[in-house]
């Protein structure tokens, strides 16, 4: 019983272990009948597409049930859709196809996000303050893709074209947060004053 570990050790590295003939393929087999292999991407792929018609047909929905988009936000619409434009060179979903996924999922979160504001004279000065932080937002992620092209990819670039994306969503978020707080202070200075 008392061995040397180290002897024990070194003897088992020596050994040669052979693996049976046709081990190799078994595997893969089994690998492909619990996983199912191309079908499943096949899969993936029908279930994102599905997914970008669902929530192109909300946001058109959305559209038609609300009133029609003001200038602004028609502006910041189509300034959403050009910072992903292709036809400018070189876009972050030129680089791979998760980064185009990434992509049109964050521009068509934002889009519909802008779609859905409900602005009105009330509100009118807090959507012009984060309109203008948009625009900025925008005007940065035109001047990293510019970037992209000139240097090229690299990690720096295409990290900080993503966290863009992601602070326009984010203000988008806050901005809906920032209308409903003053939608409902609103309804409760009403309420109060008809008690």
């Amino acid at each position: 019983m008392s061995q040397d570990l180290k002897e024990l050790f070194e003897r088992e590295r020596k050994k040669e272990f052979q693996m049976p003939e046709g081990h190799e393929s078994r595997f893969e087999a089994r690998l492909e009948e619990s996983f199912g292999g191309g079908r499943k991407r096949s899969f993936m792929w029908i279930g994102l597409a599905a997914s970008l018609i669902a929530l192109l047909g909300l946001t058109l929905w959305m559209q038609n049930g609300e009133a029609p988009l003001t200038e602004g936000q028609q502006t910041l619409v189509q300034q959403a859709a050009d910072s992903t434009d292709a036809s400018k060179g070189l876009s972050l979903g030129d680089l791979s196809p998760d980064l185009k996924k990434l992509e049109a999922y964050y521009t068509a979160s934002i889009n519909m996000e802008l779609a859905s504001l409900d602005i009105s004279e009330e509100n009118k000065e807090v959507v012009d303050d984060f309109i203008v932080r948009l625009d900025d937002l925008n005007s940065e992620y035109h001047k990293l893709n510019n970037e992209l092209n000139e240097i090229g990819p690299n990690e720096q670039t295409i990290g900080a074209m993503i966290k863009n994306l992601q602070y326009r969503l984010q203000l988008m978020l806050k901005l809906k947060e920032k209308l409903i707080e003053l939608k409902s202070s609103k309804n409760e200075t009403v309420y109060s004053n008809s008690i």
